[in-house]
């Protein structure tokens, strides 16, 4: 019985190590030659370039908002705008929503929004008549939208994915340097697994904090 537990607790060890041993660079994610610098401080930064009009991205929401649940300690997740020419209005209705501080109300009913109506959201006007639905103030949010502070942050995002050579949406970055997606992991189920190695591989990749006196 002893060696019946035993021989069953390897398999259990070495199939564990085979899960992550499964995950090969280049082919399941890939290093970035230039790494950003991350905004995160001592956490490891989890970065979703996403666009409101990309279905794959709005399947892969409940997912990823579960996944952040339960995501290890010492990560912090952050959005990032993908900013091909036609999605920088929904980057800019992002950064805007953000600055409202209405993000957690706007952000799930404006993915839906868009997912549900295509190409209904491509303007300031019909943006602000969203809003407006949910309880934003029509001028608040068109000066918002215009704002010097959400045009900033959307050169940023255009800087970041330009740095990072994003070209397709949804794609995810750990730490600044490694990039990951749905499709080069093998699925969803996978990326989220993955995500947790390369947070772990990048936390020890980290320089060591000297220990205060």
């Amino acid at each position: 019985m002893k060696r019946f537990i035993g021989g069953w607790l390897m398999a259990l060890f070495l199939l564990s190590g085979v899960t992550h041993a499964a995950f090969e660079e280049g082919r399941h994610y890939m290093s970035l030659p230039f790494p950003a610098t991350v905004e995160t401080g001592n956490r490891i930064e989890v970065r979703e370039f996403f666009w409101y009009g990309c279905p794959h991205c709005y399947v892969l929401e409940p997912g990823l908002a579960n996944w952040m649940k339960k995501m290890p300690a010492n990560a912090q997740f952050v959005r990032t705008p993908g900013t091909a020419t036609k999605w920088m209005i929904h980057g800019q209705a992002y950064y805007t929503f953000e600055a409202l501080g209405a993000l957690d109300k706007l952000h799930g009913a404006f993915f839906k929004a868009v997912q549900e109506k295509p190409g209904a959201y491509s303007d300031e006007q019909a943006i602000a008549a969203f809003a407006a639905n949910h309880g934003v103030d029509v001028k608040k949010f068109g000066e918002v939208f215009n704002s010097f502070g959400v045009r900033l942050k959307l050169e940023r995002a255009k800087q970041l994915n330009q740095d990072l050579n994003i070209s397709s949406v949804p794609s995810l970055v750990v730490d600044g340097k490694y990039l990951t997606s749905a499709a080069m992991a093998g699925g969803e189920e996978a990326m989220l697994k993955l995500l947790d190695h390369l947070i772990s591989k990048a936390a020890k990749e980290r320089p060591k904090q000297p220990r205060k006196k």
